[in-house]
């Protein structure tokens, strides 16, 4: 059994086929798919999704693309929206210093309301960083300091950072999942970096549509290729496919814990 931590299933890329594209993830073995709504204005579409399949759940956040837009989002409205049964996280969140198609100060602006919503919510922050390893590694620690919130728990999504950020999630309790970049031929960096990265603190993703992992690059990225990452993922570690299955699997449920495992999904 896989889960896919982070997909995109309400992107126009799904729009033709999405009822195959969850088939062929069930019947690969993947018993859950997280996706990420990145603006709250268009959560009805995204929960919409989860309600018409059982084994996708959702999480709810302004995407920092969008934070010059939306990254204004009330902590309060945040922590709202996510009691819906279906909702198991808030973000995704974060910072983009590569695009910046926001002001980096809304960026960080924004981050910093996530961060709080989720210790507010007891749900886990959904994290994007690209670029911006040093500010994220700061905000994330003043966010999760103090102690008149309950504790901040989350995850560094998509992976590509270097080791000093690696280091500074994996202290402040959160979790690092890793997408098909790791099976990239120039990920060699990133692939140091794993093999150093506590099999229990490891999740996998697709972020699909995007990132396809060898050997489907250049196709559309779907939730059932989660296991050519899983796959890799599991070579860079020298342990059998299985395990890392089901290590990830576990850590995800640890750390999705809103989310029921496969036994206790109604039929």
């Amino acid at each position: 059994m896989l889960v896919d931590s982070h997909c995109h299933l309400d992107f126009e890329d799904f729009g033709g086929d999405l009822s195959a594209v969850v088939d062929r993830a069930t019947r690969a073995g993947v018993a859950r798919m997280v996706t990420i709504c990145t603006r709250p204005s268009r959560l009805a579409t995204t929960l919409a999704i989860t309600e018409r399949f059982a084994p996708v759940y959702a999480a709810v956040g302004v995407h920092p693309h969008e934070a010059d837009q939306e990254g204004e989002t009330e902590t309060d409205r945040l922590v709202a929206l996510a009691a819906h049964p279906k909702i198991v996280g808030i973000g995704e969140t974060g910072l983009d210093y590569h695009y910046d198609h926001s002001a980096r100060d809304r960026q960080r602006d924004s981050f910093a309301r996530h961060i709080r919503a989720a210790r507010l919510a007891r749900l886990p922050l959904i994290v994007h960083t690209r670029e911006a390893d040093a500010d994220t590694a700061a905000i994330l620690a003043e966010g999760a300091a103090g102690t008149d919130l309950p504790p901040l728990t989350g995850v560094i999504h998509c992976f590509s950072g270097g080791r000093a950020l690696a280091e500074a999630a994996l202290a402040l309790g959160l979790y690092i999942s890793l997408s098909g970049i790791v099976t990239f031929k120039a990920a060699e960096a990133l692939r140091a970096i794993v093999q150093d990265i506590p099999l229990d603190r490891l999740l996998v993703e697709t972020d699909s549509p995007y990132l396809a992992p060898v050997p489907k690059r250049g196709k559309r990225n779907e939730p059932a290729f989660v296991a050519h990452t899983a796959e890799r993922v599991a070579a860079i570690k020298q342990v059998a496919p299985d395990e890392i299955a089901r290590s990830t699997t576990a850590a995800f449920f640890r750390l999705f814990s809103k989310v029921p495992p496969p036994d206790r999904m109604a039929a």
